[in-house]
């Protein structure tokens, strides 16, 4: 069979790319300590990152969301990974549900709609067309719960594939590693 002679290749050349891969993933992971450790240079001591918070992220998305430096940190791997439009739409959504005026809320949920859920949006989000139509709709008279939908989606998503992807990544390992050495036990 042709495909057989060229197995061996195609297993050098996936050793090599999950190898690379690997590689970018520390060194991702020491970028963002060294980014991280700047932030924590001009904080007080009360509001830097304990090795407790840290951990805590593990518990649930929720609880990695809730913290601020969580959210940094998630948000920073996801960009690293190039897949951080689920969590700026995300975002956006919160944003977007405390606005009060009509006239904000117009403006707003058109721009999400254009960013985000339109269809080849420069961040399109991956929901079923379904979702994506009733919020095209939505759009046209916005409520703070028009996204609402495609935000449990996203969520869904997050909580299923990116952030099991985090706990694992190199970057989380080392910022745990970090904060137990970094923070002294009294």
């Amino acid at each position: 069979m042709p495909g057989q002679s060229t197995s061996p290749l195609r297993e050098s050349q996936q050793l090599n790319m999950e190898r690379e891969d690997k590689k970018r993933s520390r060194s991702l992971g020491k970028d963002f300590m060294c980014r991280l450790q700047c932030m924590f240079v001009h904080t007080s001591s009360a509001e830097r990152l304990t090795p407790e918070e840290t951990m805590m992220w593990s518990q649930s998305l929720e609880k990695l969301l809730q913290s601020k430096y969580g959210m940094a940190t998630f948000h920073s791997f996801l960009k690293a990974e190039y897949s951080d439009e689920n969590i700026e739409f995300w975002l956006r959504c919160e944003e977007y549900k405390k606005i009060k005026s009509s006239y904000k809320m117009n403006s707003k949920a058109k721009k999400i709609y254009e960013q985000y859920v339109q269809a080849s949006a420069p961040k399109e989000i991956n929901i079923d067309h379904q979702t994506r139509e009733t919020i095209k709709k939505n759009v046209m008279a916005p409520t703070t719960i028009c996204f609402d939908e495609a935000q449990r989606i996203v969520y869904g998503l997050m909580e299923r594939d990116s952030y099991p992807r985090f706990l694992r990544s190199e970057m989380y390992r080392t910022l745990l590693d970090s904060t137990a050495v970094d923070c002294p036990r009294g």
